[in-house]
């Protein structure tokens, strides 16, 4: 099995281990220590080179993903368009993400879902789970050393493309415990601790945009961290993340804001999810008539506030200090429903300073034959129009969205929880065998 340092780009270099010895201030009185990520760095490829025509990784298979140097439709999005295509999975080897860049991706999200399943399914994370677990670590830090070495290990492949467009992209975001959703204090300390221990100048702390992390957000971006907010499902609550940022933005009392950027996940497809079937339960035929068009309206609305609220003397105050806009990143853009074109949720939210990040299933379908135009901004007096159309059969746009991110939180939990139990039942095991 190679290893990364024989490979032939020498600009990929695995991370170093963090330092033992800092801390973290959380408040009054209170620090907390920052553990090396105690795991050797072993970054490795597969040298079997068998080729495939899919360039999705996978976690722990045993064929690699060849490398490929071909131009595709994700060039021409973030070229031509200015959309940057990410994509939405990371797991062990790292480094079969390198094809992936090669591709035209420029950047990556992660959750607890996407690290429970990583874990979970591969023996890639076995040597450094069974390092920590023997030096007597508790569960939930050795899931957070896990963790840090695959952001860690992810940012330094992605930090050509964050230099080479002065901080605008490659970045590479980690959420805070999903358990922290309704704390605003202990969402805070934790973005300050994830910040400090992964010290990587291209990385994105995940925050929640529930009504409690939102005073976080600014605190957050005050303390000149940079931020992906998660889990926006309302244009009510999409503004409050907008305002939390030019809040940051001015709090931070920076001259220079160039280097504090973010970016907001605005989810699409479960929009559709949940109000179709609040169409079907309807059942007339103009409410079933509206299927499958909710979600795609009101990202295009999103993009519109988006315009008005990165615009005027406010923003230019802060343009003056190098600020740069809080990019719309389309989130949950895989098709849900099988009906549907599996491109729904890209090929019509296309347009500049945007982020689409895609799973396995959205990538290929991009990559194999997803538009290359710009269309965020058309057929938008026809979204305000579906908008308005669901409005009047009852559908409540802040009730869905509630709803969703409710959901959404409680599934991150379930994930972040089921993998603390495998991992606690593995530790143990580890531990009765050695006795």
């Amino acid at each position: 099995m190679a290893t990364i340092s024989k490979l032939a780009n020498p600009s990929f270099v695995a991370s170093s281990s963090l330092r033992s010895d800092r801390i973290l201030p959380l408040g009054p009185n209170r620090v907390v220590p920052l553990r090396s990520v105690s795991a050797p760095v072993r970054l490795s490829i597969r040298s079997n080179n068998n080729q495939r025509r899919c360039l999705v990784v996978k976690c722990g298979a045993v064929d690699g993903n060849g490398a490929s140097t071909k131009r595709t439709t994700l060039h021409d999005l973030y070229e031509q368009q200015g959309q940057s295509p990410w994509y939405d999975n990371l797991c062990r080897p790292v480094t079969d993400l390198i094809p992936l860049i090669s591709s035209g991706v420029r950047g990556v999200t992660s959750n607890p879902t996407i690290f429970q399943k990583a874990i979970s399914s591969s023996s890639a994370y076995d040597d450094q789970f069974n390092e920590l677990v023997s030096a007597g670590n508790d569960i939930e830090s050795v899931y957070w050393e896990l963790v840090i070495k695959d952001i860690q290990d992810a940012c330094k492949l992605f930090e050509p493309i964050y230099d080479e467009t002065d901080g605008a992209d490659g970045y590479v975001s980690v959420e805070v415990s999903p358990r922290l959703a309704n704390d605003t204090q202990g969402t805070i300390e934790a973005a300050k601790w994830l910040h400090l221990v992964v010290n990587r100048p291209n990385v994105y702390i995940k925050i929640p945009a529930t009504a409690d992390c939102v005073p976080s957000i600014k605190e957050v971006i005050a303390n000149a961290i940079s931020v992906n907010v998660t889990l926006i499902f309302s244009l009510a609550r999409y503004e409050a993340v907008i305002d939390a940022y030019l809040d940051g933005l001015e709090a931070s009392g920076l001259s220079d804001l160039s280097r504090v950027t973010s970016v907001a996940s605005f989810f699409v497809s479960r929009v559709d999810s949940l109000i179709d079937k609040m169409l079907e339960k309807i059942g007339t035929p103009e409410a079933l008539n509206l299927r499958g068009k909710a979600a795609v309206a009101q990202a295009k609305l999103a993009y519109k506030l988006y315009q008005e609220k990165f615009s005027g003397p406010r923003w230019e105050a802060l343009v003056k200090k190098g600020a740069k806009k809080q990019r719309l990143l389309w989130a949950s853009t895989s098709v849900k429903n099988p009906a549907y074109p599996d491109t729904l949720y890209v090929d019509p939210l296309i347009g500049p300073d945007t982020v689409s990040t895609m799973p396995d299933q959205a990538l290929q379908a991009v990559l194999d034959h997803g538009t290359i135009a710009r269309t965020i901004d058309q057929n938008v007096s026809e979204a305000e129009g579906v908008y308005s159309a669901l409005e009047k059969l009852g559908i409540d746009w802040n009730q869905v969205g509630t709803q969703l991110e409710l959901e959404g939180v409680d599934s991150f939990k379930k994930s972040f929880d089921s993998l603390l139990s495998s991992l606690q039942e593995k530790g143990n095991s580890l531990k009765t065998a050695k006795v």
